[in-house]
Formats: C-alpha cells, sequence, structure tokens
C-alpha cells in the first residue's frame, strides 16, 4: 500500500507544468529579430490605413430585362405545344435549343434581379 502511494507521489510530481490553456510556455528574454518586428508592425499600420473596397454599383438595364422577359414567356409558351406534339410521335427539332435559351434567360434574369 506504502509503494503504491509513494508511485502515485512520484508521478504527480515528475508531470511538467502546463498551463490549463493547452499552450505551450514561450521564455522570455529571447531578442526578436529586428526585421520580423517591423514587418509585423508595418503590416498593422499598413490594415489601419486601407480604406474598405468600394462595390460599384451595378446598373440595371431594365429595358433589356422586359425584353428577355417578353422572350422568355414567349419561347414558355411554346413548349405545351411541342409537347403535345411529341405525345404523338411528332418531336419538332428546336425543342432542346427552346429549353436551352429558357434556361439561359431565366439564369441571367435571375442574376440581374437577385445578385
Amino acid at each position: 500500500m506504502k509503494l503504491l502511494a509513494s508511485l502515485l507521489a512520484i508521478l504527480l510530481l515528475a508531470q511538467p507544468t502546463v498551463p490549463q490553456t493547452g499552450q505551450i510556455p514561450v521564455p522570455t528574454g529571447i531578442p526578436v529579430p529586428t526585421g520580423q518586428r517591423t514587418a509585423e508592425e508595418a503590416g498593422s499600420r499598413a490594415e489601419q490605413n486601407v480604406p474598405p473596397p468600394q462595390q460599384p454599383k451595378k446598373t440595371i438595364d431594365t429595358a433589356k430585362l422586359q425584353q428577355d422577359a417578353d422572350e422568355l414567356a414567349t419561347l414558355a409558351a411554346s413548349i405545351p405545344t411541342a409537347v403535345s406534339q411529341a405525345n404523338h410521335g411528332a418531336i419538332p427539332r428546336d425543342v432542346a435549343d427552346k429549353l436551352k435559351r429558357i434556361e439561359k434567360l431565366a439564369k441571367h434574369l435571375r442574376g440581374e434581379i437577385n445578385p
């Protein structure tokens, strides 16, 4: 029993002391190289003097948006007739192109309206 208690005491005393934060203590008194100190100071000064980047205001061409919306509506209106023709065995050749154009116009309009 005494042997166990003495082994436990030795183990507890032999553990290295590390702060509770999990960081390794840095010895003080080690000089910091001059170039490193000035670079850190210059970096902090440069961050303070730089203004935030300006976001250019995006102008919306409403006439172009209206034209794209009209074209989208026209193309979308032609799709149901193409689908009904496909149900009867006749697939129009331009349906795939129309659908791609619809996707492109929809993506463009969505990007312009909701940036």
